[in-house]
């Protein structure tokens, strides 16, 4: 029953996103974040990936043990079994899923949610542009791809310091505690095609260890927008590239305009795939590399079971006011032309 009252509640929260906004995420979620944050992020280990271990580990004994009464008294095994789900779900949205009923970044930034084909070319070449003098800056050789001269935890640790520039525009978006870490499920993540997850129980952003430690500082940005309140993808990939090009360090300045940059030729190939032909010859060609360096860590885990996970995922989204589910590049990319409308890269 209690289940059936909180799908109910769902269904009609939609229709508030200003009353989730102004009560939940701007006002609970803002304490309950940073309490989780404080209480688990100074530990050097995943307390969420521990509890998720555990848990697992109890599930089976559980199961071993009750064997006999799952065959002879089903029905209560089944209400024990609706019970817990019913109370991990209520936890799974007041600890950080109501994020997903917020309102539209898009308003609350006021910024327009379209754009025209010209202004995705103007804002793409001013991406290329910005992207090929970094390149060339750090790899000095323009056929070169970027190494990051930092460690995996060196960069978690740079990850506060360009929320910190952008929370002098949006205070909102100050991050502080830090809170992220390596899964230790790193390679079960890859094989399901995931860079990283945040742990709503615990408010701990969890980075896929495996990947390229070039994708490190964008993707780690991305999970502290998570852990900030924003639930959607899309938005948390933008306010993630802002973070990392608003960081003083080059090496992650470089790293969220090219991630930026990926998606405009993305989007620019859906729209004019002969203007996409022409504008990719003017991209370095060790950024390229870079881009190339991550669709080959990603085929080399290729299997069949990637895509069972990520349509998954996808449909969690769509099931949870994400309209769009995983694939919202056109969303990502109105963002960020409608953002830098008014200002220089």
């Amino acid at each position: 029953m209690f289940f059936g009252i909180q799908l109910l509640l769902l269904s009609q929260l939609k229709h508030y996103p200003e009353f989730v906004e102004q009560f939940y995420s701007n006002g609970l979620y803002v304490f309950i974040s940073k309490l989780m944050r404080y209480a688990f992020g100074w530990l050097p280990f995943s307390v969420g990936d521990l509890f998720y271990t555990l848990a697992g580990i109890y599930l089976i004994r559980w199961l071993i043990v009750n064997r006999k009464r799952i065959i002879k008294d089903t029905v209560n095994w089944l209400l024990d079994i609706g019970a817990t789900l019913s109370i991990a779900y209520f936890a799974f949205h007041i600890l950080w899923a109501f994020n997903y009923y917020r309102q539209p970044l898009y308003k609350s930034l006021n910024l327009e949610a379209d754009y025209t084909t010209e202004q995705l070319v103007s804002f793409t070449e001013q991406l290329i542009q910005k992207s090929n003098i970094l390149q060339l800056q750090l790899a000095k050789n323009d056929t070169l791809k970027v190494e990051m001269p930092y460690t995996k935890s060196e960069i978690f640790d740079k990850v506060k310091d360009g929320y910190r520039a952008l929370s002098e525009i949006y205070p909102h978006l100050e991050y502080h505690p830090k809170s992220i870490k390596k899964s230790i499920y790193s390679l079960p993540l890859t094989y399901m095609g995931f860079s990283g997850y945040l742990n709503p129980f615990t408010n701990e952003a969890q980075v896929n260890g495996l990947i390229s430690t070039y994708k490190f500082p964008t993707t780690a940005c991305h999970e502290a927008a998570h852990q900030l309140g924003y639930a959607a993808e899309n938005e948390a990939n933008f306010i993630g590239s802002l973070a990392a090009i608003h960081n003083n360090d080059v090496y992650f300045k470089y790293s969220g305009y090219t991630f930026a940059l990926r998606y405009c030729l993305a989007e620019l190939f859906k729209r004019d795939p002969e203007l996409y032909d022409a504008v990719i010859l003017t991209v370095n060609t060790g950024i390229l590399k870079n881009y190339q360096e991550v669709r080959e860590f990603w085929d080399a885990y290729e299997n069949p079971i990637e895509p069972i996970f990520e349509k998954t995922f996808d449909n969690f989204l769509k099931a949870n006011n994400q309209s769009a589910g995983m694939k919202s590049y056109s969303y990502v990319v109105a963002l960020l032309v409608n953002y830098y409308e008014n200002q220089a890269l």
